[in-house]
């Protein structure tokens, strides 16, 4: 069994209640790449009227070689009504994760999680509060490359691309968050390129999440998966980038790859991932597997409870609303986030997975503030008696009644 190391901060927040926002996101321009060293979170205000809707961001032809991506529609995440938001929900931000080596042999998942980024990062960055970072790196090919990002994502992110800050979570601020992160991406593909300590086979998927006040932003290029929890339902926060889906399949097949029995070029179960330089050289050129993010966003409310980020290890036999309901029990029981992402390994493992795993659970709300748990019945126990202790207790009744 191997757990990651992490960085926590913790934080207080106040809660109140809000309504239902959704996101739309942008795309900009991405310049040069290199690493990234820790994860952290990050929650700021949204303005309600500028965001309706939760989609995947467009491209963007940059100077790095990214070749174009497919646009991909997303299911809208259901609105909340907009009226009834005279008081915002502030998060109060905690979490728990676990990991465990599975059946495998090596270990090449990493992650990383930060419940109060600004704290974290010290008072040189002003960003929205509660703010946090968390990240899922499932490597393939040999760990290095998964701890390679795991090790500079903090420098990569914040640092190398002037990640912007604000204390308002306003459009500009939203726009620039995701044009960063997707600058950051393409850097840190480039970086393990240049690492020699990073074998050209050796490549990872990424997933992080950014929380500023009341929004939430994903990035994702793999198959790591993040998934919101609603009122007990279950909303995927992004999508797996898999070889064998039609629109990554097309995207695929228009730069010159192909796939053979669900494998980008009959070798790569994924078709994006940092690093894997072997299946992506000479650097410049076209490649169907690319770094690029998809992003999805959503604008918190009192109704979103936890957010889970899981390796495909865990949604290789599960769903997502197996795994939503399971850590809905969980936290109603125990209200224990680590001790719910322990639990959702464990089940993935009962399933039979076949993968390193690795979960983190990222809980909304204080743990003052969970529904309580319905009384439990008290259970009556039925005993029976032996023919002699019946007539010993007959005795005893008689000779009671007669004094």
């Amino acid at each position: 069994m191997v757990a990651e190391t992490e960085i926590v901060c913790s934080q207080q927040s106040v809660a109140v209640s809000v309504p239902v926002l959704d996101v739309s996101s942008y795309f900009g321009k991405a310049n040069k790449i290199e690493e990234i060293q820790d994860i952290v979170k990050i929650s700021p205000p949204v303005s309600p009227r500028s965001f309706n809707k939760v989609r995947v961001s467009e491209s963007v032809s940059t100077e790095l070689s990214s070749p174009l991506v497919d646009i991909k529609p997303v299911e809208k995440i259901p609105d909340a009504t907009l009226e009834s938001a005279d008081l915002q929900f502030v998060p109060s931000i905690r979490s728990g994760s676990f990991a465990d080596i599975g059946p495998r042999r090596y270990m090449e998942d990493e992650h990383i999680r930060i419940d109060d980024l600004s704290s974290h990062l010290g008072p040189c960055f002003n960003f929205p509060k509660p703010s946090a970072f968390y990240g899922v790196f499932d490597g393939h090919g040999g760990p290095e490359a998964a701890a390679f990002i795991r090790k500079n994502v903090m420098r990569l992110l914040f640092e190398d691309v002037n990640f912007p800050q604000s204390s308002e979570e306003d459009d500009v601020f939203l726009e620039g968050v995701e044009k960063s992160l997707r600058k950051a991406y393409l850097l840190a593909d480039l970086a393990l390129a240049d690492d020699c300590s990073v074998s050209s086979s050796s490549g990872t998927t990424a997933l992080t999440a950014l929380i500023f006040g009341r929004l939430l932003m994903v990035a994702n290029a793999g198959d790591c998966r993040a998934v919101l929890c609603r009122k007990g339902e279950a909303i995927d926060m992004s999508e797996d980038h898999r070889p064998i889906y039609p629109s990554e399949r097309r995207r695929v097949e228009e730069l010159g790859g192909f796939v053979d029995d669900g494998y980008l070029n009959g070798v790569l179960s994924v078709s994006r991932a940092l690093g894997d330089w072997d299946m992506k050289l000479p650097r410049g050129s076209p490649s169907p597997l690319i770094a690029e993010p998809e992003f999805q966003q959503v604008v918190l409310t009192e109704d979103d409870e936890f957010l889970i980020i899981g390796c495909d290890g865990i949604w290789d036999v599960m769903s997502s609303q197996h795994a939503v309901s399971l850590v809905h029990r969980g936290l109603r029981r125990h209200d224990d986030p680590e001790q719910c992402a322990r639990d959702l390994v464990m089940e993935a493992l009962r399933l039979n997975t076949f993968d390193n795993l690795t979960v983190i659970i990222v809980c909304f709300t204080s743990s003052d503030n969970r529904e309580p748990s319905p009384p439990r019945q008290r259970k009556l126990r039925c005993c029976s008696l032996s023919a002699e202790a019946l007539c010993s207790l007959k005795s005893l009744l008689d000779g009671s009644a007669s004094r």
